[in-house]
């Protein structure tokens, strides 16, 4: 389960009005300019930051567009400022689909490429309006070399994504599809906000092709576990939202089997 979103270092992932009938999209130069959200730079003082926003690009993303093809030789490093993207790959027919993250205000991408000088190794795709902030990889490097702290900052994330891998890999070679799913619905899921003991909250109302290509299976399958899990009293559709009836059990669920 989660208490809050997870950002992700890997390559590669909103201003809304009060009315929808009568809702204008903001034009370039409205967009929010601040790095103040970006946990990369959370050390630097003021000044320091402003500076690094002076040097950035900014743009808008409509909701679907694509920020990074991967095998690009592109190397900007990109900041979430509004919005979410996602982190996906493609197989060679085009037709199966990986999700590897999602990045949420405050993450980054593209840092690898600027890192090594090879091309993009992911595709990231705007999941709504969002708002980025790039730097060119010398600018990057940059920051990285004269604010310590900074460079520490970003060490600990790249260690951080090469322990998820190796538990990612690990899961895939030795965990079976419906513990798989089952762990990526807890992984959703939300506790707490007046919800009884037990139970938790999954809203909106999970996508069955998304769950599939986060945990390497097929929309078929997912359809049919969470069907059993309906059936067996785990799992309520609840308007736009799936309710874990008993997350106790679901767990117990989860880690049985594994090898």
């Amino acid at each position: 389960m989660r208490s809050a979103p997870r950002d992700v270092c890997h390559e590669g992932v909103v201003v809304r009005g009060n009315d929808k009938g009568s809702r204008t999209k903001p034009s370039q130069s409205e967009m929010p300019r601040s790095l103040d959200a970006v946990d990369l730079f959370a050390s630097l003082d003021a000044p320091a930051r402003q500076a690094l926003e002076r040097r950035c690009t900014w743009r808008r993303w409509a909701s679907g567009e694509q920020i990074i093809d991967r095998e690009t030789t592109s190397n900007d490093v990109y900041f979430l400022v509004t919005g979410r993207a996602r982190v996906v790959d493609y197989s060679n027919t085009g037709h199966r689909e990986v999700i590897f993250d999602e990045i949420e205000p405050g993450g980054y991408f593209g840092e690898l490429a600027a890192i090594d000088g090879e091309p993009r190794s992911a595709n990231i795709v705007a999941v709504e309006e969002t708002v980025t902030a790039a730097l060119t990889a010398e600018a990057f490097v940059d920051v990285l070399f004269e604010h310590r702290e900074a460079g520490m900052t970003f060490m600990r994330r790249l260690t951080e994504v090469v322990r998820q891998s190796t538990t990612r890999i690990m899961d895939l070679s030795t965990v079976g599809v419906h513990n798989r799913i089952y762990t990526e619905l807890l992984r959703q899921a939300r506790t707490g906000g007046g919800r009884p003991p037990n139970t938790a909250a999954i809203q909106p109302m999970p996508v069955h092709s998304d769950i599939a290509a986060r945990v390497s299976t097929t929309r078929e399958t997912v359809a049919r576990v969470l069907s059993d899990l309906s059936h067996r009293g785990l799992l309520l559709r609840e308007q736009d939202c799936l309710i874990i009836r008993d997350v106790k059990t679901l767990t117990e669920l989860a880690h049985r089997f594994r090898e």
